[in-house]
């Protein structure tokens, strides 16, 4: 017996983690219904959803970095008091020539400059094959194919990073181990780049590269920065899609995609892949436990999955908890091992208006700040927030940030006066949805008045701003609204319950009426005047289901809800219909583009004034 505790004793010592809990799962009960393009999931208080990019053949021309329409795999880092974020693209769809790679910046995660390349398309010289592939390179192009965009070295020094892969045709591989090579070059503070080299080619590539290997730079501090980065196991096990089969380079080989990690407080690495496959490490990623299996409980399909240590000490992971792309969500754990809820993060998909190939629908393929890779400071416009990027529709690039604590419950009704809220933090309880074209922001009006502005001039998509408030049956809520149109656009205000559906909905049409909905049918209120303010006031009670609403003091009788709810638990602003395409029987890829794709409409102005609730 004495032998056999000395043995446990020996090994565990050796292997600390085989005595804790070794992999990470989900134990919660909430499920995501995908019936739904949010999962009928409680939102994340104060996630404000931002799109960076929004792709348009119609308007740019020949300029590749804005008419592309194939954009996808963002990556995120924080340097030096701004916002860095990079994205491959291909003109019309995945894995077909030519490809780039894009830079963004910001200094505040919202407002974004317009893309510009930092790794331009690649030509193939003619006549290379690749082992065991049907074909021959003719006027090929390079399409690029990367897990890994940016690297903080401990120097200093920014580094960005794509990978240039071979793909003979529309079905084949980038990512199989035989393409060109790996490119990396410096982002300065002053916004420059420097030169671009290969820091990896694939061993199958034979032929001489365009570019340099990173060995040959004369600055040697950025020499220095690349060896470390290949000296960090943890980093390029991100590259082992796209590296050699055989790379020595890479610690754990086999067909594990998408890798991210972070650090348990016991020095452990939770390593997660695609299909939310998850193992550990003891050594920074030198060995790992065991081969990568499912988390338990998790459910992730062939999409990222992406976790970090949040700021108040506890842990999250951002994924899509379907067998579909469709919704963005987000799980909270207090150890970084058990995962108790699933809330929501991005609950909407835009129409897709080009089609392409393997171009899937939602928002997917999200990926937040690696550790090393920058945090926002105190004060700073990001500070304490979860930041994390992905793509929508596989055609426009979006960020979203998350308020740390992540939690889903309003704990007061709301008292929304702009005005009297301290200048950044007007929205900080507010989750918001803001494309390019429907921008939510708080502005001043012509008196110097704070408000909440939602434009809109997207025929094919929408702005919209929520505010999550205690469940409540019996509820008053007040809000003012001036349109600045009375002949286009469209305000909907819902009250909605915890799984976001709505039994209450007014609107201010396009015809010039405000209307509510009345089971099958909308019922007119009033006429409404542009640039007239118009004080609502809504009574109601979910158990009667009945309620009043009042227009600038004028009480306009009893309505019945037009559909059942327990309880009311979100006020909803949204400058468009309900969206219910895609859905779970949507054919898979979308090959044609959408009529008149690149049309601006008449713009739509809302400025709500204030917003306040209550329980009677």
């Amino acid at each position: 017996m004495k032998k056999v505790l000395l043995s446990l004793l020996m090994l565990t010592s050796s292997y600390p983690g085989l005595l804790a809990q070794d992999t990470i799962s989900y134990t919660g009960k909430t499920l995501s219904n995908i019936d739904y393009h949010h999962g009928q999931l409680r939102p994340v208080i104060g996630a404000h959803s931002y799109q960076t990019f929004r792709a348009n053949r119609t308007d740019f021309g020949s300029d590749s970095a804005l008419s592309w329409t194939y954009n996808h795999a963002p990556m995120l880092a924080y340097w030096k008091g701004s916002f860095y974020l990079n994205y491959l693209s291909n003109p019309v769809g995945e894995h077909i020539p030519p490809g780039q790679t894009l830079l963004q910046t910001s200094k505040d995660g919202v407002s974004w400059t317009s893309p510009e390349v930092i790794f331009p398309p690649y030509k193939i010289p003619d006549g290379t094959t690749k082992e065991e592939y049907p074909g021959v390179a003719k006027n090929l192009y390079a399409v690029m194919h990367q897990r890994m965009g940016f690297y903080v070295s401990k120097n200093g020094k920014l580094l960005t990073l794509g990978y240039y892969g071979i793909a003979l045709d529309a079905k084949d591989d980038p990512n199989d181990g035989n393409g060109i090579g790996r490119v990396v070059r410096e982002i300065k503070e002053d916004g420059s780049l420097g030169p671009i080299y290969f820091i990896r080619n694939n061993a199958s590539w034979k032929q001489k590269s365009d570019y340099p290997f990173y060995e040959t730079s004369k600055d040697k501090a950025f020499v220095a920065a690349c060896k470390e980065l290949l000296a960090n196991q943890l980093v390029v096990q991100q590259w082992v899609e796209e590296a050699d089969r055989n790379d020595p380079l890479i610690p754990l080989k086999g067909e594990y995609k998408a890798f991210s990690s972070y650090h348990l407080p016991d020095g452990r690495v939770v390593g997660l892949w695609k299909n939310a496959l998850t193992s550990m490490s003891n050594d920074n990623g030198k060995t790992w436990l065991y081969k990568p299996k499912r988390a338990p409980g998790f459910v992730n399909s062939n999409a990222k999955i992406w976790g970090q240590k949040t700021a108040d000490g506890k842990y999250a992971t951002v994924y899509n908890p379907a067998e579909f792309r469709w919704p963005l969500a987000v799980s909270v754990s207090d150890d970084g091992v058990e995962y108790k809820n699933l809330l929501l993060v991005n609950g909407e998909i835009t129409s897709m208006r080009y089609g392409g190939n393997y171009k899937s629908y939602g928002p997917q393929y999200v990926q937040g700040i690696s550790e090393g890779d920058g945090t926002p400071p105190d004060g700073s416009p990001g500070d304490g927030k979860m930041w994390v990027t992905y793509s929508m529709n596989k055609e426009d690039i979006w960020v979203s940030s998350v308020s740390v604590p992540l939690t889903e419950k309003a704990v007061d009704h709301v008292k929304a006066n702009f005005n009297e809220t301290k200048e950044g933090a007007e929205l900080s309880e507010w989750n918001i949805y803001s494309p390019l074209w429907a921008p939510v922001k708080i502005e001043k009006d012509r008196k110097g008045d704070k408000e909440l502005v939602l434009k809109d001039f997207d025929p094919f998509d929408y702005a919209k701003a929520e505010r999550v408030i205690p469940a409540t049956k019996k509820l008053l809520v007040e809000f003012s609204v001036t349109p600045g149109q009375d002949r286009n656009g469209l305000l909907d205000i819902e009250l909605q319950n915890a799984l976001g559906n709505p039994g209450f909905r007014v609107s201010f049409d396009s015809t010039g009426y405000i209307r509510v909905k009345a089971g099958y049918r909308n019922k007119n209120l009033v006429e409404y005047e542009k640039d007239k303010t118009y004080k609502l006031s809504i009574k109601l009670n979910t158990e009667t289901r009945l309620y009043t609403v009042s227009i600038n003091g004028k009480d306009l009788g009893n309505q019945i809800l037009f559909a059942p709810m327990e309880a009311v638990e979100r006020i909803t602003f949204r400058t468009g219909d309900t969206r219910r395409f895609p859905n779970a029987d949507t054919p898979t890829d979308q090959m044609y583009d959408l009529p008149d794709a690149g049309r601006r409409d008449p713009e739509a102005v809302f400025r709500i004034k204030d917003l306040t609730s209550k329980e009677f």
